[in-house]
């Protein structure tokens, strides 16, 4: 990992599918919307621990397990799926904001972590890490540095989302805005989740 012609394009990866829409980014801009910036920096965080936790898990070994077992894998995954419309489904349910009154408790770190297990993109993102950029030289070592880099990347392409929730809760106050700001949420969460799940049930 440390040869650039490796490194830099890992980065620029790691960047883009940090930062682009998907189940994260979407729970992030509504928990910034509901809770402000700083009671969802710990949801940050748990997603950044919990995706360079992923990677090693995946780089060492996980994934092959899954190619020797696919059925698990789908198992997992139509089991995230299933937490992921119980989310959306809670999304859309939300009312307005009342900046009046203290928020429901966010998501958290540990949250924040074990949710990448049952999130399809996340699963998509390690896997192409560990498969794409990860030399077969002092592999162990480079599997722990790209896991550190992309939770650090993780850290502004994931808390970005949270500006700009948090910069939504005067706007969301209003009830007919806040009800259409959360279905979009919860329809957005759910829109990220197909290109990951139909590579996975078309492979």
């Amino acid at each position: 990992m440390t040869d650039l012609s490796v490194l830099l394009p890992f980065l620029l990866f790691g960047l883009i599918m940090t930062a682009t829409p998907g189940p994260n980014n979407a729970l992030v801009l509504a928990s910034g919307a509901q809770v402000g910036i700083r009671r969802t920096l710990p949801l940050v965080l748990g997603i950044a621990l919990g995706v360079g936790l992923q990677l090693v898990v995946i780089g060492l070994g996980l994934g092959a397990f899954f190619l020797a077992l696919p059925g698990l894998h789908l198992l997992v995954s139509a089991l995230g799926l299933g937490y992921l419309l119980l989310l959306a489904w809670r999304i859309a349910r939300s009312g307005p904001i009342r900046l009046d009154a203290e928020p429901a408790a966010p998501m958290g770190l540990l949250a924040g972590a074990a949710f990448q297990w049952i999130n399809p993109k996340a699963w998509t993102v390690s896997i192409s890490a560990a498969a794409a950029y990860i030399p077969v030289e002092h592999h162990a070592p480079n599997v722990i540095l790209a896991a550190l880099l992309l939770a650090m990347l993780s850290l502004p392409g994931v808390g970005v989302w949270a500006l700009v929730g948090s910069a939504l809760r005067g706007w969301l106050a209003d009830a007919r805005r806040a009800r259409r700001f959360n279905l979009g949420m919860a329809v957005a969460l759910l829109v990220s989740t197909l290109p990951p799940l139909y590579q996975l049930f078309a492979a």
